[in-house]
């Protein structure tokens, strides 16, 4: 029986070490995708980040289907192979201001919120994230839709260029592009195409959602309810009456001789 067990404890040390060793097999990943790679991949042109196999899965990468690089098995990183669900989870779980007993949007605690690093600017009110060690049901790259704010469209695949629209996504990416930001959740965690509902902070000007708002790059999106909605609505209607931003150019446009 001691012979047995000691013949175990040998096989299941070598499997642990083979595990670790797999884990720290180089593999590579791009700014903002969601996918690990092999160093020859196609999809690395635009940029690779040379990553340790076991840190890709525990921050959620998945692996690419095109150049197939090899995955985890018996749970290097801390879980049970390529889950990030299994790997990646954090204690506390997500704040969501509704259930956090607080009325304005300046009242959130940064230090319990989801810290991100903003990757891509995609327009005035979404973003793309890479969120490293992602908790259960959030993805390593995540794209972002601002709550309760809706800006002037720049990409839109029906609709041209909305006037004010490239100011506020040059707002955006000069506020966030590059930076260390914090994401806080509402009733919602997904709209119907898939994008990450959140509130998005940075340490030195607050929520940037409500920002948008008050200086007149977006209005507040009142078609679907949310905890803000009457501080957002306030900030909106401060915004026209100083004819900032966009609500200056809607007054511009208003006194031009016809």
């Amino acid at each position: 029986m001691e012979k047995r067990t000691a013949i175990l404890g040998l096989l299941l040390l070598i499997a642990g070490s083979s595990c670790r060793a797999q884990g720290n097999i180089t593999v590579y990943i791009t700014k903002s995708g969601a996918k690990y790679h092999l160093s020859q991949c196609s999809s690395l042109r635009n940029s690779r980040l040379a990553i340790p196999l076991a840190d890709a899965v525990k921050s959620g990468y998945e692996p690419c289907a095109l150049c197939k690089p090899p995955v985890l098995s018996g749970g290097a990183a801390g879980g049970s192979g390529n889950s990030p669900a299994g790997a990646a989870a954090i204690s506390g779980g997500l704040y969501r201001v509704n259930a956090a007993g607080i009325s304005r949007s300046g009242e959130a605690d940064l230090s319990r919120l989801l810290q991100a690093e903003a990757v891509d600017s995609v327009d005035g009110d979404t973003i793309r994230v890479r969120i490293t060690g992602p908790p259960a049901g959030i993805k390593a790259v995540e794209t972002i839709r601002l709550i309760g704010v809706d800006t002037p469209e720049t990409v839109h695949p029906r609709r041209e260029v909305e006037a004010f629209g490239k100011e506020a996504s040059d707002f955006t990416k000069a506020r966030l592009l590059g930076k260390t930001v914090y994401l806080a959740f509402d009733w919602d965690l997904r709209d119907r195409y898939g994008r990450l509902l959140a509130y998005v902070y940075t340490p030195d000007q607050g929520c940037h959602n409500a920002q948008l708002i008050r200086q007149g790059y977006g209005h507040a999106y009142t078609r679907f309810s949310f905890h803000f909605l009457e501080e957002f609505r306030a900030l909106e209607r401060e915004a026209r009456a100083g004819r900032r931003g966009l609500w200056a150019l809607q007054e511009a446009e208003k006194a031009a001789p016809l």
